[in-house]
């Protein structure tokens, strides 16, 4: 290393040197044990031995909670899967396709704890015109519900479809599912979600889960359908 009074050394000038010297230690054993840095719990000093040894024990804590965090998260898919797969069989064991759109909801009540639920259907076979679940739409409803490419989760922002349920007041936060046959650009019904409580659904939420609801419950009710729709 040449030494010049005109530009001294700097902390980066021993550093390169010691990385391109990796026999420096090796010479100079000594030194190792004479170090003393000051530890991170606390202001008192310690080895390099035990600087290193506290680096490791945090870098293994680190680790120890990313796996805890990795066996919470696949506890809870595995909890959410259980559910999706009791709400998809329940489906199935619907009487006839009259009782569907019922037990989409009141088994997404159940299943997932949700407040409160509605669904409309619209575009229906003649046989079901007359039943609640196709009743009670405006063409605005039908068309926001179409512009509506993956589900919305935000606050009440006074939407038709939270009169379609029992307690509208009490909905400060919703969850609207657009439902679709397969690929469909045109939406043919709307599921609603709602809490009292204001984060319970959130812009920040994903919607993958929601999107599996609504290619479901698409396919299960495209039997309310015209034939020719």
């Amino acid at each position: 290393m040449n030494i010049n009074t005109m530009n001294p050394i700097t902390e980066d000038d021993i550093a390169n040197y010691l990385a391109n010297t990796p026999d420096f230690f090796e010479r100079h054993a000594q030194l190792l044990a004479a170090v003393q840095l000051t530890s991170p719990h606390g202001s008192r000093a310690v080895s390099l031995q035990e600087r290193q040894a506290e680096m490791l024990r945090d870098k293994i804590k680190a680790l120890e909670q990313r796996i805890m965090e990795m066996i919470r998260n696949g506890s809870e898919n595995v909890v959410i899967a259980d559910r999706l797969q009791h709400w998809t069989r329940e489906l199935f064991l619907a009487p006839t396709p009259r009782d569907l759109p019922q037990r989409i909801v009141s088994e997404l009540q159940a299943q997932f704890v949700v407040p409160q639920a509605a669904i409309r259907v619209w575009d229906v076979a003649p046989a079901f015109a007359g039943e609640a679940f196709a009743q009670g739409v405006s063409d605005d409803a039908k068309i926001f519900a179409s512009s509506l490419s993956s589900p919305y989760c935000g606050v009440n922002a006074g939407f038709e479809a939270v009169g379609w349920l029992p307690e509208a007041v009490l909905a400060q936060s919703l969850a609207l599912i657009p439902l679709r046959m397969g690929t469909a650009p045109q939406a043919f019904g709307l599921i609603v979600l709602a809490s009292p409580d204001s984060q319970r659904f959130n812009s920040a939420m994903g919607t993958d889960f929601l999107e599996r609801i609504a290619e479901l419950a698409g396919a299960a009710l495209s039997r309310l359908r015209h034939r020719d729709a």
